[in-house]
C-alpha cells in the first residue's frame, strides 16, 4: 500500500521537474541550476524504482533510459609552496589577465598551460641522483611534513626515475597532488562500513588521512595515486631549465613521473576557455575529483617574471568550477550556542550529496537570513557548497510545500541553560547573557586549545567533549590538573593515549603572554589586540588591572574593546580562573613594553596583497621596527600599508584622513 504522502511527493516532483525544463528549454529562462534539476530528477527516479507502480509514460524519467610511525618531523620547503587565487567565472578570468597585462605592460598574446586542478594533497618529492630521498606534505607552505615512509608506499610515486631518454640533475625537486579515484574510495568505504567502522566523507579527506597514518601498512593497503604538475630548482625557482611548463610536463612523463594526461596548450584567452567549458561538462566522466582548471602562463621564463602577490602566482589561476547544488529537505532546525552567546539556526538536512561531500547540515546564519529565504521545517530546499566547502541553502522551492512545513522563530530562552536571551538594539544576533552557560564554556575551551591559542596537540573538540561530559573539567584550567589515570576511564583512552594527551597539555604550560591573551576568549579581543596588550603592558596583571583609559592608550584598543576588558577582568569567575592557571603550573612569559624603534608609537594596518612579501611578513617588519599591527582603521592608525585589492579598509582611511603608504614606500620606510 503506497501512503498519500508519497503520491503526492511524485507528483509534486513531476510537476516541478516538468516546470523547470519548460522555462529553460522553451521560455529560455534558467531558475534552478542543472545540478539542482538532476538532483529533483534522481529522488524521482528513485521513488519510482521504490514503487514501480507509480511509474507513467510521461514521467520525466521516462525521456531516457535509466544507469607505525612515532609522529612526523618537520620538513622547510626550499622555496614557499604557493597556493592558488580563485576565479569563477570569465569574467574573472578577464581581470585576472588585465592585472597581468598591467603588471607585464603590454598585452597577453602567449600561450597559457591548462590542466585540470586536482582535488587532493599536495605533495613535494625530492630525487638525488633519481632516488627518492624525501617526500614532504605541503603544511604551511614553508614548512610541511616528512611522509617519506608512507609516499614510499603508493605505487604510483617512482622510488628510481628513468635516464634513458632525458639526463637527470643530481638533485630534482617535483611537486604535485596525491588523490584516490573514486572506485577505490567506495572500496575502502565498504570495507570500513562492513567493519563497523565510519566511513570517510569524501576522496580528499581519505587521501589526507591516508597519508598521516603513522603505520605505513595503511597507506600500503590504499591505492593512492599520484600526478605531478611542477618541477622546482634546488632553491625553490619554478619551472627549473625548461623554457615551458609543457616542456617540464614532457620531462616528467620522460623520467617516469606521471602528469595529468589531459593537459594541454591552448594558443590564445577563447582556446583557454573552451578546454574550461570541455571539462566543466565531463567533470564526471573520469574516475577522480577534480573542481576546475589551473591556468598558467606557458612560457616559463614570463611566468618567473610575473613574480608572487602575496602567496599566489601571478602567471596562474586557478578556474574553478561552479559550486555544486543539489536539493534535499530541511527536516529540522536547532539553535546552536557559540563561545560569545550568539544563537545561530542551523538546518538539519536529509543527508544529501553534493560534490562528493555528504551534506547533513548547513548555517541558516540569523533570523534576518530566515525571513530573506521564507524557510520553514519540512521544506525542500536548493544547498550548494560556497567555493565547494562550506553548506549553504541558497533557495527555498516553494511549489514543493504540503502544507504541512512549520515556521520557526528564534526561542525566548536559550536551549542550553534556559536564560532569556537578548538582541541589543541595531543587532541581528541574539545572544545568551548567562556566562556559565554551559554551551557557551564548551566553545570557549574549544578555542582555548585552537591553533592560533594554546594550541594543544592531540586534543581536539571531540576529547574535550568527553572531558567535560565526564566531568574532568569545568574550565580551561582544570586542564593543567588532569591526571592519566583521569584519562583512562574515557572511551578509546588507552595507556599510551592517556599518556600522550597529558604529555601534551604539560608541554604547553609554558606560553607567550599573547597567545594566552588571545585564549582566554575576551570578547572582541582577537589575535592582533591580544598582541597588542601584550606588547603594551608586559604581564597579565597589568592588563586585568588597567582601566578604560589606560587601554584606550593602546593603538588597537578603542571605546568598545576597552569596555569589554575591563567587564571580563572585572567578574570574580575570570580573576579567579587566573590564579587557577598559576596553581595549574602554567607559566605566562612577560613581554617587556613596545620595543624601542623608528617605528615606535606608530600602528599600522595592511591591506591588499603585497608583491615583495606576505601580509604576515609586512607586520613581523613592522613589530621589528617597534610598530604596532591593528587589524581595524581608525583615527589613531598612523597609515595603512595599501596593497593590490585593498577593499574597504582603504576607503575608511581616506575617509578618515589617515595616511596610505604603498607597498614601495613602506619597504623604504623599514630599511635598515
Amino acid at each position: 500500500m503506497i501512503s498519500a504522502e508519497i503520491r503526492d511527493r511524485v507528483a509534486r516532483l513531476r510537476e516541478a521537474i516538468d516546470r523547470y525544463r519548460y522555462l529553460y528549454h522553451v521560455e529560455d529562462t534558467q531558475e534552478l541550476s542543472d545540478e539542482a534539476l538532476d538532483s529533483l530528477k534522481k529522488e524521482l527516479f528513485d521513488l519510482e524504482q521504490k514503487y514501480p507502480e507509480l511509474i507513467t509514460p510521461t514521467s520525466p524519467t521516462q525521456r531516457v533510459a535509466g544507469k607505525p610511525l612515532d609522529g612526523f618531523t618537520k620538513v622547510a620547503h626550499p622555496g614557499r609552496m604557493i597556493s592558488l587565487n580563485d576565479a569563477f567565472s570569465e569574467s574573472d578570468m578577464r581581470a585576472w589577465l588585465e592585472r597581468l597585462e598591467n603588471y607585464l605592460g603590454r598585452p597577453y598574446t602567449d600561450a597559457f598551460y591548462c590542466d585540470l586542478k586536482m582535488d587532493g594533497l599536495a605533495i613535494e618529492l625530492r630525487y638525488e641522483r633519481g632516488v627518492l630521498v624525501l617526500a614532504s606534505t605541503r603544511g604551511d607552505g614553508m614548512t610541511g611534513e616528512d611522509v617519506t615512509q608512507n609516499v614510499r608506499t603508493v605505487d604510483a610515486v617512482p622510488l628510481q626515475l628513468r635516464s634513458d631518454a632525458r639526463p637527470l640533475p643530481d638533485t630534482l625537486l617535483v611537486r604535485g597532488e596525491l588523490f584516490l579515484k573514486k572506485s577505490e574510495f567506495e572500496r575502502i568505504n565498504k570495507a570500513l562500513q562492513e567493519g563497523g567502522e565510519k566511513p570517510y566523507a569524501n576522496p580528499r579527506n581519505l587521501a589526507a588521512g591516508t597519508i598521516r597514518q603513522l603505520d605505513p601498512a595503511i597507506p600500503a593497503g590504499r591505492k593512492l595515486s599520484f600526478y605531478a604538475y611542477s618541477v622546482v630548482g634546488s632553491d625553490g625557482a619554478y619551472g627549473g631549465v625548461f623554457p615551458t611548463h609543457a616542456d617540464e610536463y614532457r620531462a616528467l612523463r620522460e623520467w617516469g613521473i606521471a602528469t595529468n594526461p589531459h593537459g594541454r596548450v591552448a594558443k590564445d584567452f577563447t582556446d583557454m576557455v573552451a578546454f574550461y567549458r570541455q571539462w566543466e561538462l565531463k567533470r564526471d566522466a573520469l574516475d577522480y575529483e577534480f573542481d576546475g582548471t589551473v591556468i598558467s602562463i606557458n612560457d616559463n621564463t614570463l611566468y618567473r617574471d610575473a613574480g608572487i602577490v602575496g602567496k599566489s602566482p601571478r602567471g596562474a589561476i586557478a578556474f574553478k568550477f561552479p559550486p555544486r547544488e543539489a536539493h534535499t529537505i530541511i527536516e529540522d532546525i536547532r539553535i546552536q550556542v557559540g563561545r560569545t552567546g550568539v544563537l545561530t539556526p542551523v538546518a538539519h538536512l536529509r543527508p544529501v550529496g553534493i560534490g562528493g561531500t555528504v551534506v547533513t547540515r548547513a548555517t541558516l546564519h540569523n533570523s534576518d537570513e530566515i525571513a530573506r529565504l521564507d524557510v520553514r521545517i519540512g521544506d525542500t530546499v536548493v544547498v550548494g557548497r560556497a567555493g565547494d566547502v562550506i553548506p549553504d541553502i541558497l533557495r527555498v522551492l516553494p511549489e514543493m510545500r504540503t502544507g504541512k512545513e512549520k515556521a520557526f522563530s528564534m526561542p525566548k530562552k536559550c536551549p542550553v541553560c534556559a536564560t532569556t536571551v537578548v538582541r541589543a538594539d541595531g543587532q541581528v544576533a541574539f545572544y545568551c547573557p548567562n556566562d556559565d552557560c554551559p554551551a557557551k564554556q564548551r566553545e570557549r575551551l574549544y578555542h582555548f586549545i585552537s591553533r592560533h591559542a594554546f594550541n594543544i596537540d592531540g586534543l581536539g573538540p571531540k576529547t574535550i567533549d568527553q572531558l567535560v561530559d565526564a566531568g574532568l573539567i569545568a574550565d580551561a584550567a582544570d586542564l593543567f590538573f588532569l591526571k592519566e589515570e583521569d584519562l583512562r576511564n574515557l572511551e578509546g583512552f588507552a595507556e599510551t593515549a592517556s599518556k600522550n594527551v597529558i604529555a601534551a597539555i604539560q608541554s604547553r604550560q609554558t606560553i607567550s603572554l599573547e597567545r594566552f591573551i588571545f585564549a582566554l576568549g575576551i570578547p572582541q579581543v582577537g589575535e592582533e589586540t591580544a598582541r597588542a596588550l601584550a606588547m603594551h603592558f608586559g604581564d597579565v596583571l597589568h592588563i586585568a588591572s588597567a582601566g578604560r583609559e589606560a587601554l584606550e592608550a593602546v593603538p588597537d584598543v578603542g571605546p568598545v574593546v576597552a569596555a569589554s576588558i575591563v567587564e571580563w577582568f572585572a567578574k570574580p569567575y575570570h580573576r579567579e580562573l587566573l590564579a587557577k592557571f598559576d596553581r595549574g603550573g602554567v607559566l605566562i612569559q612577560k613581554m617587556a613594553a613596545t620595543q624601542a624603534g623608528k617605528l615606535s608609537g606608530k600602528s599600522f594596518v595592511v591591506t591588499g596583497s603585497l608583491d615583495a612579501m606576505s601580509r604576515d611578513q609586512a607586520k613581523e617588519r613592522i613589530r621589528a621596527f617597534g610598530g604596532i599591527v591593528s587589524e581595524s582603521v581608525s583615527k589613531k592608525t598612523s597609515y595603512v600599508v595599501v596593497g593590490a585589492d585593498p577593499g574597504s579598509k582603504a576607503e575608511k582611511a581616506n575617509a578618515l584622513g589617515v595616511p596610505t603608504l604603498s607597498e614601495e614606500e613602506f619597504i623604504a620606510l623599514t630599511q635598515e
